[in-house]
């Protein structure tokens, strides 16, 4: 079913108040008018700004003294016939108790001419009492055959304005609509908009520029975060059970591994100390696979309005769905879910998004790649660790003589120094407790001095001072560090 379908379906059921939060406002009154349209009801649409007016005609006159929310509420209470009345940003105004009252008033005599009311509101700020009585509705977002549909809809409109050029590929336009996947149909045509405006061109130069766009946008909403993946797993030492375990997998995402039987891999969870690598780990990975990494910080998912936090997860979590194949990174996974593992301290609402998590990592069936990471286990809610959240759950310790070697090469390569000409084997064993983010700032602090004194070349000596002077978490935090290898014993994969 489609959303106007779905509308119907709920109206036919019963349901006498709909709220729907979006940004797209537009769209969901088209799609209103059409459920109206489809049960052949009248409609009446009220804003703050214009009052209540017609909302099936294109311009129609607004009812006199109905601007503000208390009056129009009043006025929607006395209909007779059965009518869909639809508010657009109402829930701001029904924080004051005299409005909220008339809202509860209207409603229950709405009930008795089998009318209905749908809110339509920008933000998900509904008292609870007002939340009570509403049943919740979202918007889909486009798949794959309604953005084709879209792209070609919005050239030919931009075409009758302005003659444009198209000439892109087959290839091409399956590169932009994939890459269009996760957006909203006005976020989609804007982008289309912005790509065709510079040049009055359709082509595949334009792919880049879409994709460029939709970082931008991604990033905008704050919820989800597009990471540039420079690196390769060739620029991470050591975790070698890791990397093999990545490259078995790497062509597990297609059709034909499907028909041999094989279902495609979920994610991992990556425990560790601080510093360890379990960052730069999920950045390779989507290079390696050649896949998008999108960085979701369950931090930023809270917010103050009841519903909202959920709200954010389950927005985050569609988004990243519309967008696959896709790497999903949950950075520090415990921080946002910390109150999930002990008695809660905010009224469930850490357990809730714990459990919504949960589901959507046991249920979703679009091909999202989840990389976790967490650096205090004892955080963790003991469900994440159940064997079949994840694939596998590795732990990524301090590196072994090996793999600071070769931490030492590549840090050494990027600042264009030779490692051939240090002592390496000095360097190892002066570093033995280190992990690779604190071997590569002694490598950065070795420099600074370098640089301070007349511009003098780095060398074996330099480097020791730099490690000697900056002690390790393994030190500085023996006794945790010594815990969560201990912890891991047995239970997790090595990294390494």
């Amino acid at each position: 079913m489609d959303d106007t379908e779905r509308l119907i379906q709920l109206i036919n059921g019963g349901y006498s108040c709909i709220s729907i939060v979006t940004h797209e406002e537009k769209e969901v009154l088209e799609i209103t008018r059409q459920a109206a349209m489809g049960l052949r009801l009248p409609m009446l649409i009220w804003s703050v700004g214009l009052g209540v007016r017609e909302g099936l005609l294109a311009e129609s006159d607004a009812v006199a003294d109905t601007g503000m929310p208390a009056a129009a509420l009043c006025y929607l209470g006395k209909l007779e016939n059965k009518t869909l009345c639809v508010t657009l940003d109402i829930a701001e105004h029904l924080k004051d108790d005299i409005t909220r009252r008339i809202f509860r008033d209207t409603l229950e005599r709405m009930e008795r001419s089998d009318s209905l009311l749908v809110m339509i509101d920008s933000k998900n700020q509904l008292p609870p009492v007002i939340k009570s009585y509403t049943l919740s509705f979202n918007i889909s977002l486009p798949d794959e055959r309604d953005i084709e549909k879209l792209i070609v809809d919005t050239l030919q409109k931009i075409h009758r304005k302005k003659p444009i050029e198209v000439g892109i590929s087959r290839k091409g336009m399956e590169a932009i609509i994939s890459n269009l996947r996760g957006l909203t149909r006005r976020q989609a045509e804007q982008l289309i908009r912005d790509t065709v405006i510079d040049d009055n061109r359709f082509d595949d130069e334009d792919v880049n520029r879409v994709i460029a766009g939709k970082r931008r946008m991604i990033q905008s909403d704050g919820l989800l975060e597009f990471i540039q993946t420079p690196l390769d797993l060739d620029e991470i030492g050591g975790m070698n059970n890791l990397k093999k375990w990545l490259k078995l997998r790497k062509n597990a995402f297609g059709n034909d591994a499907a028909g041999f039987g094989l279902t495609a891999p979920r994610g991992i969870l990556m425990l560790g100390i601080q510093g360890a690598g379990k960052s730069l780990c999920a950045k390779a990975v989507a290079t390696a696979w050649r896949q998008p990494l999108l960085r979701l910080d369950p931090s930023v998912l809270y917010n103050s309005y009841i519903g909202e936090s959920e709200n954010n997860l389950r927005k985050a979590l569609k988004q990243t769905e519309m967008m696959a194949p896709v790497i999903l990174w949950i950075d520090e996974i415990e921080k946002g879910f910390a109150s999930a593992a002990s008695q809660s301290t905010d009224g469930g609402l850490s357990k809730r998004m714990f459990g919504t998590l949960l589901t959507w990592m046991q249920d979703h069936e679009m091909p999202v790649f989840v990389i976790a990471t967490a650096n205090d286990v004892e955080a963790l809610p003991p469900e994440l660790l159940r064997k079949g959240r994840f694939d596998e759950i590795f732990f990524v310790g301090l590196p072994d003589v090996q793999a600071r070697k070769m931490i030492f090469c590549i840090h050494l390569k990027k600042r264009s120094r030779d490692p051939e000409k240090f002592d390496l084997e000095k360097l190892v064993n002066a570093s033995n407790g280190y992990s690779g983010a604190e071997i590569e700032q002694a490598v950065l602090s070795a420099l600074y001095h370098a640089y301070e004194d007349n511009k003098a070349e780095l060398n074996t000596e330099g480097l020791i001072k730099a490690l000697k002077d900056s002690p390790p978490l393994s030190v500085t935090m023996r006794e945790k560090v010594e815990y969560l290898c201990f912890w891991a014993e047995g239970r997790c994969v090595p990294a390494d």
